[in-house]
């Protein structure tokens, strides 16, 4: 067996989240300051967003292992499924709300994942236990499709 598909699987969900909050700082960090001691930019730190976002999408899925369990051919297969899924999650809300997102700042799409990051984060805090709430998947959802939002008009 492989462990390169799913040694991720052995993080626990919140560690997640914490990877993708870093991401989310440091894309804060690099659109408010003028100097960067790193040669990176904000466009890998989205696709990171967009990575551990489906990754925490599989471990809700599947649970955490103490021991890769997932081969990379089966990774594959549910990096895939979760991307079509929140792919088409997007077309729906653009279909009802209309690409308002192109009218957006970076910036502002940034406030927004930091936002969902926020959100989940209070959830994992009370262990799922929500007053109201539309569930942690879709906020990782939502925090893909900020991110590729963002890469979008970052290339146009």
């Amino acid at each position: 067996m492989s462990d390169y598909g799913s040694a991720w699987r052995i993080l626990r969900l919140p560690s997640l989240t914490d990877q993708i909050f870093i991401k989310a700082q440091r894309i804060r960090q690099l659109q408010q300051n003028d100097t960067r001691k790193v040669d990176e930019d904000e466009k890998s730190e989205f696709i990171g967003i967009i990575n551990y976002s489906i990754m925490a999408l599989i471990q809700l899925e599947k649970g955490v292992a103490d021991q890769p369990d997932v081969e990379v051919e089966e990774a594959v297969s549910l990096y895939d499924k979760h991307m079509l899924t929140t792919k088409t999650l997007m077309e729906n809300k653009n279909h009802d709300y209309g690409e308002a997102w192109r009218d957006m700042r970076v910036s502002s799409l940034t406030d927004l994942i930091l936002q969902k990051l926020l959100r989940v984060k209070q959830i994992e805090d009370n262990q799922g236990k929500t007053l109201v709430s539309e569930g942690i998947d879709a906020n990782y959802q939502d925090m893909i499709n900020y991110a590729v939002f963002a890469l979008i008009l970052m290339n146009e």
